[in-house]
């Protein structure tokens, strides 16, 4: 028997455990299979410290769940309407031939994308589940019949493969090995790629070599150029390194503003007042350079030198008289003395 279902979160769960004289059914770490819409499906890598492995990012809507066994009252499936069901992600994994697989088809090309027809569908995902089942009343009254409510376990990141889901995915994409590569991301890493050609030591002469390429000419077997496979994966590892450092700038984000997270009161409490006693700041003069300010200083004393010199010599270096002036000092001297005498003799008489 197939029923509508209930999340076990909606507050008539709730109500139904608390009640008393219910008839209920409980059931934990059901084995289950989902039903889920698939609405977007994104190819991400993962850090450096795993080479930037690859994986599917699968996002849809929960649309049923079917128990590996039948619940009580012969429930084979829960449903779900379109709008009801609770939002799923889960992140598929490939495996190493799987990877084989899609390096062959032209991962390392710019034309490699994940292909469309794997949404817009349904996929049966394997999950588990706690349910919780309540019996219909005992009345014989028509269209009563049971009640489920569902909690499906990490729901929010369910890690599926090719083993446990039973799709594989690398299959689906389509091949891009032969469309080459766009010659503006041809020379992203030319010179890093000729460093490297220039430290490998070749097994073989000149002589050899030359020859090789004459035997080749002849035969008329085209010379494999591999410089655009290698710059392709090189240009496809900085756009997958760009990537993800665009995916962690955009979660940091996203923390900073949720509230009650550590980037949040960080960027509320301590960056804002940081940023407030910045502007709070006065804005002081530069230092003076050292050699500058004893330049001025050398100047200074120059100056105060040159000063005391000219005083000295003002005061020791007198103007010599000329011959009037002494004739005039000696005439002065001259009557002085005589007038010294005048006066000595009216004392005396």
């Amino acid at each position: 028997m197939r029923t509508a279902g209930l999340t076990m979160n909606d507050v008539w769960a709730h109500r139904v455990l608390r009640e008393r004289g219910v008839e209920t059914y409980r059931l934990e770490g059901v084995t289950a299979e989902l039903g889920v819409m698939v609405e977007s499906l994104d190819l991400k890598h993962r850090g450096k410290e795993e080479n930037y492995r690859p994986y599917l990012h699968m996002t849809g809507e929960l649309r049923s769940v079917t128990p590996a066994r039948a619940l009580p009252f012969g429930i084979s499936q829960v449903t779900y309407s379109p709008g009801q069901g609770e939002k799923v992600d889960a992140f598929y994994e490939f495996d190493d031939q799987q990877l084989v697989a899609l390096a062959s088809k032209g991962y390392f090309t710019s034309g490699f994308a994940v292909p469309e027809q794997v949404t817009g569908i349904e996929w049966e995902l394997p999950a588990t589940a706690d349910m919780l089942v309540l019996a219909p009343s005992g009345a014989q009254t028509e269209g009563d019949a049971p009640v489920v409510f569902t909690q499906i376990h990490d729901i929010g990141g369910l890690e599926i493969d090719l083993e446990s889901s039973g799709y594989d995915l690398a299959g689906y994409f389509a091949d891009h090995s032969k469309d080459g590569v766009p010659r503006a991301e041809a020379v992203v890493d030319a010179r890093g790629l000729k460093a490297r050609s220039d430290a490998i030591n070749s097994l073989f002469t000149e002589d050899e070599l030359s020859l090789d390429t004459e035997v080749k000419q002849v035969v008329g077997a085209p010379v494999p150029e591999a410089a655009p496979v290698a710059d392709g994966m090189s240009a496809r590892l900085q756009q997958i390194e760009a990537e993800i450092a665009a995916e962690r700038e955009q979660y940091q984000t996203e923390r900073a503003s949720t509230e009650g997270t550590t980037e949040n009161l960080y960027r509320e409490r301590v960056a804002a007042a940081l940023q407030t006693a910045e502007e709070q700041e006065e804005p002081f003069a530069p230092p003076v350079p050292a050699h500058e300010a004893q330049r001025d200083l050398n100047l200074d004393l120059d100056l105060e030198l040159e000063e005391q010199e000219q005083e000295t010599r003002r005061r020791e270096v007198k103007p010599v008289p000329s011959l009037d002036e002494r004739k005039r000092q000696v005439a002065q001297h001259a009557a002085d003395l005589d007038f010294g005498e005048d006066g000595e003799q009216s004392l005396g008489s």
